[in-house]
């Protein structure tokens, strides 16, 4: 029988996030104290204990999923594969009444076909208990109590608890969205990405359904984005679960958040039904007192006195389509050029041809994906007399 781990213990930590966040992430655990924390592509692993685990899981806006890796082996073929799974002893991990699902990833593998995989790692799953008890746990995809995730690179294999069940970057904070919503992940990733301070105005003035500015009032307010989830954790079925531990978590983070407006968040959407699916969103996560929409053509605007950053995800003519994107990016780079004097703005766009028409010189792009869509982060530096350059962007 395996020693129980005491709640102090480290271990391994694999967590997961979009391609173009992993720095972001990696800095947010740093801020957790995590430990041997390595940056990798669309993951960052790192060591941590049993509290710090369930507090990534509440705190992290970086990350999708948070994994605890416990077995590692090279399988040669399928065969090798269901007698290494079948040397696991599942009754350490999941009991027959609870329900399961392993999720699988494969990359530069002899194996092709992660649902195959994930198939037969079930098998092996299933028949240890059948013929250990004569009975079988059920698998159940949408609500499993248990989440398996099994990695294979190559012909390497680690088997991984997921912590966090439902993926992190729904919020439940969100009721009401548009044609094309911001994963709230992505969202939180863009901000980190600005370097904003949390203290000087935060302007979305193209606001959809207020993603952006729900995650910016978030961060300014100090408010955990696991406050809002409505779905218990993988971890709370884990053998281990600790309550009490969680509970106390829990209660330091909701003495941590602030409801006491910290910073000018302001929104503007052109679109009525857009501007009232983001306040509802809005009052949905109890920040009505800390940001403001208005219905308004952005490029009529006015910056506030107080320089901060200005964040937009305007249509790339993908889901959204626009009259005339190449006249929209053009309007957009004249209103931040005359308007939005000594402020940093930032341009999410998946529509690279259109955005030369902004007509403005970058200082930064940063290769981000909005789902499928290859975009990238527009940083424009907008200073006081910010001279034009044409045919850049």
């Amino acid at each position: 029988m395996a020693k129980k781990p005491k709640h102090t213990d480290n271990f391994n930590i694999t967590v997961t996030t979009l391609a173009g966040l992993e720095e972001a992430l990696a800095e947010e655990l740093r801020a957790l104290d995590m430990e041997y924390i390595k940056v990798g592509n669309r993951a960052v692993t790192c060591s941590g204990n049993l509290r710090q685990l369930y507090e990534a899981n509440l705190w992290c806006r970086t990350a999708i999923r948070i994994l605890k890796p416990f077995r590692t082996f090279k399988a040669r073929d399928e065969k090798n594969l269901y007698e290494q799974v079948q040397k696991i002893d599942w009754s350490e991990y999941l009991d027959l009444d609870q329900t399961f699902a392993i999720s699988a990833a494969i990359s530069h593998s002899t194996f092709e076909h992660s649902l195959y995989v994930a198939q037969l790692t079930k098998d092996a799953i299933v028949d240890q208990f059948r013929k250990n008890t004569g009975r079988r746990p059920s698998v159940d995809l949408v609500h499993a109590d248990i989440r398996f995730n099994l990695h294979m690179h190559e012909n390497l294999v680690t088997l991984s608890l997921d912590s966090s069940g439902d993926s992190l970057h729904r919020r439940g904070y969100r009721l009401q969205t548009n044609v094309a919503p911001l994963n709230e992940v992505l969202a939180a990733g863009i901000i980190s990405l600005t370097n904003w301070d949390r203290k000087s105005p935060f302007i979305d003035p193209m606001c959809g359904s207020g993603t952006l500015l729900i995650e910016a009032a978030m961060m300014a307010q100090n408010i955990a984005p696991g406050l809002y989830r409505r779905d218990p954790y993988g971890f709370e079925k884990w053998k281990d679960y600790d309550a009490k531990l969680f509970e106390m978590i829990w209660k330091t983070a909701e003495a941590k958040a602030s409801f006491e407006p910290k910073a000018i968040i302001q929104g503007y959407d052109i679109d009525p039904d857009y501007a009232e699916a983001a306040r509802t969103n809005i009052e949905n996560a109890g920040l009505e007192n800390v940001i403001r929409v208005e219905e308004a053509d952005f490029f009529k605007t006015e910056a506030l006195p107080e320089p901060g950053v200005v964040v937009m995800n305007p249509p790339y003519n993908e889901r959204i389509l626009s009259d005339d994107i190449n006249l929209l990016y053009k309007n957009i780079g004249d209103t931040l050029k005359n308007s939005y004097q000594g402020y940093d703005a930032f341009v999410l766009t998946g529509n690279l041809e259109a955005a030369k028409n902004v007509g403005l010189k970058t200082s930064r792009r940063t290769p981000l994906f909005n789902g499928p869509i290859d975009c990238r982060l527009l940083k424009y530096e907008l200073y006081q007399g910010s001279r034009r350059s044409e045919g850049e962007e």
